[in-house]
C-alpha cells in the first residue's frame, strides 16, 4: 500500500495528540499546553496547517506549520513547527515526504521563506533538513509566556 499525504481533518485529532506525545517523548521537550482551539485553527489553513502521512487506516507521521506575517518578507513566511514519524514507520522517508510537502505548500501559498528550529535534542537532524534546502541562520532566543 502506498503512503498518502493529506491535510488533517477533525476526526484525526486524537491521532495528532498521540503523535505529539511521541514527539515530546523523543525530544524531551517541555509539557505541552492543551490543544484548545489550535487544532481547529490549523484545520482552517488560515494561519497554518497539519499534513499527515497515512497508509490505509494508519497514520504514520505528521508535520505542522504556521504561516506568519512579517514586513521584512513583504508578506507571509512559513515555520515548520512539528515533525514526527511513528517509530514503526521510520526509515521509509516519511519525514522527508512530509518536509517536502510543507515546502511545496509554502511555496504555492507565496511564502517568501521557510524556517524551523532545532532543539539541543534534535541537532542531529541538521543534515536531514539540509537535504531539503534549509541552511543555518543565526540563533534563537525565547521567553515562555504561559505556565
Amino acid at each position: 500500500m502506498a503512503v498518502e499525504l493529506r491535510n488533517a481533518v477533525a476526526e484525526d485529532e486524537n491521532h495528532c495528540v498521540l503523535l505529539l506525545a511521541e514527539l515530546k517523548s523523543a525530544t524531551r521537550s517541555a509539557p505541552s499546553l492543551p490543544l484548545q482551539d489550535s487544532f481547529q485553527q490549523l484545520l482552517s489553513k488560515e494561519r497554518g496547517e497539519i499534513i499527515l502521512a497515512v497508509e490505509g487506516p494508519e497514520i504514520l507521521g505528521m508535520a505542522t506549520v504556521s504561516y506568519n506575517l512579517a514586513m521584512r518578507y513583504g508578506g507571509e513566511y512559513c515555520q515548520l513547527e512539528e515533525l514526527v514519524v511513528m517509530p514503526s514507520a521510520r526509515g521509509r522517508n516519511i519525514g522527508g515526504m512530509l518536509v517536502q510537502r510543507t515546502v511545496d505548500n509554502a511555496r504555492a501559498r507565496g511564502c517568501a521563506e521557510m524556517g524551523l528550529y532545532l532543539l539541543e535534542t534534535t541537532e542531529y537532524n541538521r543534515p536531514f533538513y539540509a537535504k531539503y534546502g534549509f541552511q543555518v541562520i543565526g540563533t534563537e532566543m525565547r521567553q515562555r509566556l504561559a505556565d
